[in-house]
């Protein structure tokens, strides 16, 4: 029995675009045998082979819809399904039951199972293959990931059960994304969720480190589609990366970073073509970088403001519990809240605001407001740094730039933390914005 205390313990989690054919993982067991501290092992899927290339989690998907109506079109898709996997196997050159797994697969959802066991099974079928090319034992999470009736995830659970099952193998593959219901129904997490399982992998063993392999070296200051050839993040802090990551830094799963960072372990971004280069690093405690005074630039387009305009305002006790009042009647979670003397704007995602008509008319009732009007089409853009708490003029600087390229400001938030700046602009201005910002503290 393994009690976790034998040397170093790294988590790897390696993502579908590293493991979509069987070169992919060869590379994959290169690195995991390059380092014997390299212990737990989560696969996701395998990912595009070529940019016209299908996932194997969608083909899944199209498999259970097929199977579903019925027809020609579930056998066309169950034959791609086992081509794709069974290239795999006679690359690696392994004796591996392709057709007897298949067909439970296929026998299943005949009989009705439903669309998160179809999507579960890429990640299934593709750590059970890595784990008998390397020699690592195979521990489904369907055993030891697990969700509540109503499906929300039980974390007390899944530290109980994982930990124990983990705890009887010294190497072992856990395939990520999905766990199970109560009553043993596949449930998966949102896509991207095997950086989730991963990190759910490394808390179960207290891992020293949880290592992140991917196509990318980590993370960059800011969308390269955008700014050309941005800078490397080299290290960045939990708080930084919830930020970014919220804002559309889609490099890491945003929900990945709360199992370790509770218990302190480093997240450490790789990329599986270059496994010399060192990544990023995700910390919970980071000094200031004295070049980089900001961590990173991120935004999303898609928001909408709600302005409420009514004199005395800040005079009426319960006003803003009034007007989240009515969002939360309707369903709506807001995403900030800039406020004046005699304004409140509340910023949401514009997909939120089918019935907007009815929504202004309650507030009305609700505030017996002047007036309220809607501004669409605004980007939310982030300035994160943790040097910006020491550093003066910095929220001066993001405003010049903005300035200088000649857009208007139509939202600014900056939290009590200094951690961040958020602006608001219009979403025809958003990738000038990015690139504006950028150019003032690249150039320092």
């Amino acid at each position: 029995m393994n009690s976790f205390n034998n040397g170093t313990i790294k988590t790897v989690k390696f993502g579908g675009s590293s493991l979509a054919d069987a070169e992919c993982l060869k590379k994959v067991a290169t690195i995991i045998k390059a380092d014997a501290s390299r212990r737990y092992v989560v696969p996701s899927a395998p990912g595009k082979r070529f940019k016209e290339d299908e996932k194997v989690t969608d083909m899944l998907y199209a498999l259970h819809r097929a199977a579903a109506e019925g027809g020609a079109a579930f056998e066309e898709t169950y034959e791609k399904i086992y081509t794709r996997f069974d290239g795999i196997v006679k690359g690696l050159g392994i004796d591996f039951p392709l057709a007897e797994e298949l067909e439970i697969i296929k026998k299943n959802l005949l009989a009705g199972y439903g669309s998160d066991y179809a999507a579960s099974r890429g990640e299934y079928l593709n750590g059970k293959i890595l784990a008998a090319y390397i020699g690592f034992a195979f521990v489904d999470p369907a055993t030891a990931v697990a969700f509540k009736e109503n499906g929300a995830f039980d974390a007390g659970k899944t530290d109980e059960l994982l930990g124990k099952a983990l705890a009887e193998h010294e190497y072992a593959v856990v395939p990520g994304f999905y766990g199970a219901l109560p009553d043993g129904a596949i449930k998966t997490f949102s896509r991207g969720g095997s950086d989730v399982t991963g990190s759910l992998v490394a808390k179960a063993v207290n891992a020293d480190i949880y290592e992140n392999w991917t196509d990318v070296s980590g993370f960059l200051m800011a969308d390269p589609r955008i700014v050309d050839s941005p800078k490397q993040i080299r290290t960045i802090t939990y708080r930084e990366l919830r930020e970014l990551s919220y804002m559309g830094a889609t490099v890491l799963h945003e929900d990945a970073i709360f199992p370790v960072r509770k218990i302190g372990i480093p997240i450490n971004i790789r990329n599986t073509n270059i496994p010399e280069e060192p990544g990023t690093m995700i910390v919970a405690k980071a000094e200031v970088d004295a070049e980089n005074l900001i961590t990173g630039i991120a935004g999303r387009r898609g928001f909408s403001a709600i302005i409420i305009e009514k004199d005395m305002m800040n005079q009426e006790i319960g006003f803003g519990r009034r007007v989240l009042d009515v969002f939360e009647k309707f369903g709506i979670s807001f995403e900030h809240l800039p406020s004046g003397i005699d304004t409140l704007s509340v910023v949401v995602e514009s997909k939120s605001l089918e019935k907007v008509e009815n929504i202004i008319e309650e507030l009305y009732k609700a505030t017996e407001a002047d007036h309220i009007y809607v501004e669409n089409e605004i980007a939310l853009i982030a300035v994160v740094g943790r040097g910006m708490i020491q550093a003066r003029g910095t929220a001066a600087r993001v405003f010049a730039a903005i300035s200088h390229a000649g857009v208007n400001v139509k939202m600014i938030d900056q939290g009590s933390s200094e951690l961040n700046i958020i602006v608001g602009v219009k979403e025809e201005d958003f990738e000038k914005t990015i690139k504006a910002i950028y150019e003032i503290f690249d150039n320092e």
